[in-house]
Formats: C-alpha cells, sequence, structure tokens
C-alpha cells in the first residue's frame, strides 16, 4: 500500500490574553493576530527553531535559569509535581448556533436510600459558560492535556480562537489558515496543531503562539489529523483520498498513500501501535507496518471515534459514535497482534445509550475519585458524548474493564447497554463537537523563587498551577518589554483587576 522507500522511513519515525471575558460574548470578533506571533512568511518559518518541537524536556534559558518542561503524557506520569488525575473536569462543547457550552463536573460518594447502599457514586454537572464565541458555526474544539490551561476553537469563520481555561478570558484569534477550520489537536500542553480546507496543517508554539511549521502536501481539504503518542509523528486524512505521514521533528512529510476513498477521521491508539481510517460507516484498523488488520462495517454512518484504555483494563477499546443514536464499544487487535487475524474480528461488548438523535462527537478522560471509606475506588475513565438532540452526557467506563477480560476466548458476547450517569440539556441546540478538560488536580504546591507559596492561593490552588506558567512568564517577559505603553497599561490593569478578584 506504501512506497518501499518510504517504509522504512516511517517505520525508523515511529520507533525513534487579555481581550473579552468568557461570561459576557465579546462585543466584535477579534481578528488580529495573538501578540508575540509572527506573521507567516516564508522567510520567518524558515528560522523557526525546530527543536521546539521535540516532546521531550527541553531548557528555557531565560533569567539564567534551567527549567524542564515535560511534553509527554507518559513522563508526567513519572513526575511527582504533576498529577496524574484531575478531581474535576470540565467539558467544552461547540454548536452550529456558534455558541460555546463550559460544564464542570464533579464526583462524590452518597447514600442511596432506594438501594440501601452507602457507596453509590454520583456525577454533577454544573454550567460555568455559555456564549457566542464565533461569528459562523463553530466545527471543533480542543483543550490543552496534563494539567495545561488552553482552550482552542476553530470556525467555518476560518478563524482559531485561543481561551485561557483558568482565567476564563479570550487570548486572541489565530488567522493563519484560509478556509474552515476541520481539526484541532493538542499533542502537549506547549503545542497546537490545525487542519483546514486549504489543505494545509499548521503546528503552533503555545508559549507565543508562533507558527513553527505549515504543513502542505494535501490537494483539497483535511478532515482530520492525530499525532503519535510520542508527539514525533502525525497522521492526516482528507478529501484527495490519501493518508500522509509527518515528521514533526524535521516538520515536512515523510510517506504517503493512496486509500482509494476519502479518509474522514484518523486516530491512533493510546500505545501507538495501531492507528484507524474511518470513512462513511466502515472502520480500517492498520498496524504501524501499515497492515490492514480488520474492517470494521458499522452498521449506521459514524461520526466521531476513538480509542481508549478504561482504568483497570490493560486492553484497549474503540468507541464508535454514530447516527444510530448510540456508542457502541469494539475489542480491538492487541498491540502485539502484527498480523490480520479473521478468526478474531473485533466484536461489539457495550453500548452507551440514552441519546435521541445522531452522535456528533465523543471524548474520553481519566478522573481521580474521592475517598471513600467503603470503596477502594480511587480514580474511574468517563465517557462524554454531545448530539444533534442538544444534550451532553457523561458515562462511567469503571464497567468496561471486566467485560473487556471476558470477551477473550468467547465467539459469542452479550452486549451490555450503559445508561448515562450525568446529562446536561442545551434545550435544542445543535451541538457540533467536544473537548474534556482538566479539572481541579492533585499535586504538590508550586513554591515561588522566593520560597513562599504563591500570594492569594490556598494549598489546593497551588496544586492546579504547574511549572508550565513559571516558565511562560519568562519567556513572555521578552515580548512585553518590546509591547507599547498602552499594552503595559492593559497588563497592569489586568493584574489589578486578578487582585481584586482574589
Amino acid at each position: 500500500m506504501v512506497n518501499p522507500k518510504t517504509t522504512s522511513s516511517t517505520t525508523s519515525i515511529l520507533k525513534s490574553a487579555k481581550k473579552a471575558r468568557i461570561e459576557e460574548p465579546p462585543k466584535k470578533l477579534t481578528a488580529s493576530r495573538i501578540k508575540g506571533s509572527p506573521k507567516p512568511t516564508s522567510k520567518s518559518r524558515s528560522k523557526q527553531p525546530l527543536h521546539e518541537v521535540q516532546p521531550v524536556p527541553v531548557s528555557a534559558k531565560s533569567k539564567g535559569k534551567q527549567k524542564a518542561e515535560v511534553e509527554l503524557q507518559s513522563e508526567e506520569k513519572n513526575d511527582t509535581s504533576i498529577p496524574a488525575f484531575p478531581r474535576t473536569f470540565k467539558v467544552i462543547a461547540g454548536s452550529y448556533e456558534k455558541l460555546l457550552y463550559g460544564l464542570e463536573g464533579s464526583t462524590s460518594f452518597s447514600s442511596d436510600s432506594d438501594s440501601g447502599s452507602e457507596n453509590k457514586l454520583t456525577f454533577d454537572l454544573k454550567p460555568i459558560f455559555i456564549f457566542p464565541a464565533h461569528v459562523s458555526c463553530i466545527k471543533t474544539v480542543a483543550a490543552s492535556p496534563n494539567g495545561g490551561k488552553w482552550l482552542a476553537t476553530g470556525s467555518s469563520d476560518e478563524i482559531i480562537k485561543v481561551w485561557d481555561l483558568r482565567r476564563k478570558k479570550e487570548i486572541g484569534g489565530l488567522m493563519h489558515h484560509e478556509g474552515s477550520i476541520t481539526s484541532l489537536f493538542f499533542p502537549s500542553r506547549s503545542h497546537l496543531i490545525s487542519a483546514s480546507e486549504d489543505g494545509t496543517l499548521c503546528l503552533f508554539h503555545a508559549r507565543d503562539w508562533a507558527v513553527l511549521r505549515i504543513l502542505k502536501g494535501h490537494k483539497a481539504r483535511v478532515n482530520s489529523v492525530a499525532v503519535h503518542p510520542s508527539g514525533k509523528v502525525a497522521l492526516s486524512v482528507g478529501k484527495d483520498r490519501t493518508l500522509r505521514m509527518w515528521d514533526l521533528m524535521r516538520g515536512k512529510g515523510v510517506a504517503s498513500t493512496k486509500l482509494g476513498k476519502e479518509g474522514e477521521v484518523v486516530r491512533w491508539s493510546t500505545d501507538g501501535s495501531l492507528f484507524i481510517v474511518q470513512t462513511g460507516s466502515s472502520i480500517d484498523i492498520y498496524n504501524t507496518a501499515m497492515s490492514l488488520l480488520h474492517t470494521i462495517n458499522h452498521p449506521s454512518r459514524i461520526q466521531d471515534i476513538t480509542f481508549c484504555a478504561p482504568v483497570g483494563s490493560k486492553e484497549e477499546i474503540l468507541l464508535v459514535g454514530a447516527e444510530d443514536k448510540k456508542v457502541s464499544v469494539y475489542t480491538v487487535p492487541s498491540s502485539v497482534d502484527q498480523e490480520p487475524d479473521p478468526l478474531n474480528p473485533p466484536k461489539v461488548i457495550a453500548e452507551m445509550i440514552g441519546h435521541s438523535s445522531r452522535i456528533k462527537a465523543i471524548q474520553t478522560l481519566t478522573i481521580a475519585l474521592p475517598p471513600s471509606p467503603t470503596s477502594n475506588r480511587s480514580s474511574t475513565t468517563i465517557m462524554s458524548s454531545v448530539s444533534s438532540d442538544g444534550k451532553i452526557h457523561v458515562y462511567d467506563l469503571f464497567d468496561l474493564s471486566s467485560l473487556v477480560k471476558e470477551k477473550d476466548g468467547s465467539k459469542t458476547v452479550t452486549v451490555v447497554e450503559i445508561q448515562p450517569v450525568a446529562v446536561y440539556d442545551t434545550k435544542g441546540t445543535r451541538l457540533t463537537c467536544l473537548a474534556l478538560a482538566d479539572g481541579e488536580v492533585t499535586s504538590i504546591p508550586v513554591v515561588a523563587r522566593n520560597g513562599k507559596r504563591k500570594r492569594g492561593q490556598s494549598e489546593d490552588e497551588d496544586s492546579s498551577e504547574l511549572d508550565e506558567d513559571e516558565g511562560e512568564e519568562d519567556e513572555w517577559a521578552g515580548v512585553q518589554d518590546e509591547e507599547t505603553d498602552a499594552e503595559e497599561g492593559e497588563e497592569e490593569e489586568e493584574e489589578e483587576e486578578e487582585a481584586e478578584e482574589a
């Protein structure tokens, strides 16, 4: 399927703010670039340091101090200063009506008088903002992972809006595409990649929102982009019926293959050993050697799809949201299976039900649970879905771990129906896209440079501030020196407002 000259290359790569508050809609659309972002000229792009794209600890030289920034999720889990799982979560959904919905989710253990249980896990969704974010339909939304604070929204108005979720503020608009924004993804807290109908992909640095690279190669609209868990490689599919691979270390395309059909969604598995390409109602599962392992023919047209490894299970599952008004849970080949196995095809083991119209988008997130004297559960994996029926659902995937174990060696599987644990009704809004973001997190307090806790923060509030923020302040210092007196005045006013709020 792929040019032999590119296969070895592919395999080796795989191995190896200050504008409107979110509570209030902006009076007019902000069309300017974010401060500090250079114009995307070919000259400026050629001078961009590509080492900034590497998902490994890098050094920030400002003020002569070295600071390590953790890019990969696997590295973050090994760093005790970074939370493993958030205690709360945020659900952000976009819509055809240009509205952006923000919900905060939390969990608690309580007694159930009906069943007599004293260990019932309950989920609660509370709206925190609802406002018109664009002048046209919102098509995609993404949140920075692992305690990050950024939210990016893409629209048919060809603008990427960037928001600070912690301060609930709009940072600005990125206007580097000449077509509708089709896909947004944060491969790390410090990088954002976008895809557009103009046939290009853009890689941004989230410190100053500079364009590190504009990736060209598709001959038509790009429908979806997915970054490998290592952060070094990305895949994209589009209307030109090709699958393209991008080396993010060098900022260029390294391989492409004709699919013979228009790929609508591409996704990597959580361990990076598999990827899928979805078209209409079919799903093709590939390994990293570009061998087709399985083809799933779903009973209805698919709208969104994602891999997930629920808490308590070593096996991955495939979540498929479609026009049949439910999310189907498929088993997937093991990461050690490098050859097609027609005798062990993917099976549906569960269905997430409750929606009355087609599923438009799905997302998963692992969260920490509050302590309970009668429960040994410390964490769980949740899935959120949005539908054309205007409802946002949250499902608890904890019980799926036992279902995945039972499917091994079984030719017949009883499909289990799972009801949502929390529902929010937007009253008829046509929801289009979804993102899950970390909320309150558990980590060691961040100590300021003078050895004291940051002013106005409790231990819990300190825990949500990561070293990343201090690094951002250092790098922005050089940009602030070049700002005008008027901009410095805006900075002072903003600091005064934040001090009053604290």
